[in-house]
């Protein structure tokens, strides 16, 4: 497809985002740049690549539209969801229809918390991508809005870190050590995301380690 596409089909799909939860458009642009940089030495089909990117986080809107079924879930799943709502989006464009459950697929395994298993490289691509958008310095930005915007604690020592993620944030601190240092470089899927993984996740780390020593007094 031609690069006229897809910049139809992201100013079709505007609308469906809004601004300020860490989800918005600007996170859609992210991690479509960089599905570009590590798809350029993988030998994947680039149309479903940019349309499942594009598409991924179509349904975020209508998740939170949903019941809380528990912290920080709801029982609509905005990649299962999404994945619907992506193929009647490309159905009326001129999308190659041999190519939409491709796109589907990739937005329906995409969710990082729902732990399920990409079977074609283009949503492992889109996992990469996703998920190197939940390391580094843009993650803690994106959870600093997120926490003014709930009234959550940045850091509380009296909290303890849970082993398990939950699905609920207590503080930005904890959430860092229950849910972002669990996506360690090694476990992304392609090359080029594991290099730029492993810097973004060193920062991260670094970031909550000097935290916690600088509120306790110790840096």
């Amino acid at each position: 497809m031609e690069e006229i596409f897809f910049d139809k089909l992201r100013k079709k799909i505007l609308p469906y985002f809004e601004s300020g939860d860490g989800h918005g458009f600007d996170h859609v642009d992210r991690v479509y740049k960089l599905a570009l940089k590590i798809s350029a030495d993988e030998n994947v089909d680039m149309d479903i690549v940019r349309a499942a990117v594009l598409l991924h986080d179509i349904a975020r809107s209508k998740e939170k539209e949903g019941l809380a079924v528990g912290p920080g879930r709801y029982n609509i799943c905005h990649a299962k969801e999404g994945a619907k709502m992506a193929i009647e989006i490309l159905k009326e464009t001129s999308f190659p229809e041999k190519k939409i459950d491709a796109v589907a697929h990739a937005i329906a395994v995409h969710r990082y918390s729902n732990g399920l298993k990409a079977e074609s490289r283009e949503a492992e691509i889109l996992q990469d991508a996703d998920r190197l958008d939940a390391l580094g310095a843009i993650v803690i930005v994106r959870m600093m809005e997120a926490s003014f915007k709930w009234g959550r604690p940045i850091y509380d020592a009296s909290i303890p870190v849970k082993k398990t993620y939950d699905g609920s944030k207590s503080t930005l601190i904890n959430h860092i050590y229950e849910k972002i240092l669990k996506m360690t470089p090694d476990s992304f899927k392609t090359a080029e995301a594991r290099k730029i993984a492993k810097g973004r996740y060193d920062f991260i780390k670094e970031f909550a380690k000097r935290y916690i020593g600088e509120m306790d007094g110790e840096l």
